[in-house]
């Protein structure tokens, strides 16, 4: 009897705690491309990018007119102002390369900053849907392994329409 007991006790309990949990699932990249502010923060990393890419080019010409003037000269140069030079053209070239670096983490840096508010505003919208419907955990589907995942879960939809958000219809 005892052992009924404790069994039924386990079953309950289980069933308690099964019942308090409730995952959905969410396509995150997919809303933020719907996100209006999506584009401006688009334009605005691509004018940055344009932006690093003129002090680059003038970099490069730089680099590529001394080389030039060095090949020009160089019969009528000395040792001592050959070494020198070839000495500022590799200290140019190094240069090129740090600054080509420090573009593509001043490009993500840049993306980040921008991209900040936009992850707030879907983090508020998700914590909104996930508290009205009783979700315990929204979990991301892009970038996870999930063998399997019930599409009556996903708030993907639910999110887009609290973000006051239309859906682009798909032109076949």
């Amino acid at each position: 009897m005892k052992s009924k007991i404790t069994v039924l006790f386990i079953a309950l309990l289980s069933t308690i705690s099964i019942a308090q949990t409730k995952v959905g699932t969410i396509d995150s990249d997919y809303i933020m491309s719907l996100m209006p502010e999506a584009k401006v923060v688009f334009e605005r990393s691509q004018a940055y990018g344009a932006k690093l890419d003129s002090s680059f080019s003038l970099k490069t010409q730089d680099f590529q007119a001394k080389v030039q003037n060095f090949k020009n000269k160089e019969e009528e140069m000395g040792e001592l102002m050959k070494k020198t030079i070839i000495k500022e053209i590799s200290a140019l070239e190094e240069d090129i390369k740090k600054y080509q670096s420090n573009g593509n983490k001043l490009m993500q840096l840049k993306k980040n900053e921008l991209m900040r508010p936009l992850y707030k505003i879907l983090n508020n919208a998700i914590n909104t849907v996930a508290k009205e419907n009783g979700y315990t955990q929204i979990l991301t589907t892009k970038g996870n392994q999930f063998a399997y995942i019930d599409e009556k879960f996903n708030v993907t939809k639910l999110v887009i329409a609290e973000l006051g958000i239309q859906e682009q219809e798909i032109k076949k």
